[in-house]
């Protein structure tokens, strides 16, 4: 899904709730829907989405990003998990969590 198909649909959640057809569980539903579907369907060949696993705080998390290791390093911006001070990893020991391609 294309960004302009995705703000569309978004839009139309939200006429459709704005005119009284849906509430505002549907809609979150359909605009969560919407996203998700964006987010995973990148048609730029050199993005991809990847989820975090492993720590709480960063457990279900999707980043988008070139490679792994930029999904681990954007994973660790957003949610300020610091790697391990001795590292001897090049993107450092991301024990605490893992990332992989959602499919």
């Amino acid at each position: 899904m294309d960004r302009i198909s995705a703000l569309r649909n978004v839009e139309d959640a939200l006429a459709d709730f704005e005119a009284g057809e849906a509430d505002l569980e549907a809609t979150e539903r359909r605009v969560l829907t919407v996203l998700r579907t964006y987010a995973t369907e990148f048609e730029e060949e050199t993005l991809s989405a990847y989820r975090a696993s492993g720590a709480p705080s960063v457990e279900g998390l999707v980043v988008v990003a070139e490679s792994p290791a930029q999904a681990r390093r954007r994973v660790r911006e957003l949610t300020a998990t610091e790697p391990e001070a001795d590292s001897d990893d090049e993107d450092g020991d991301w024990g605490a969590f893992e990332v992989d391609p959602v499919e």
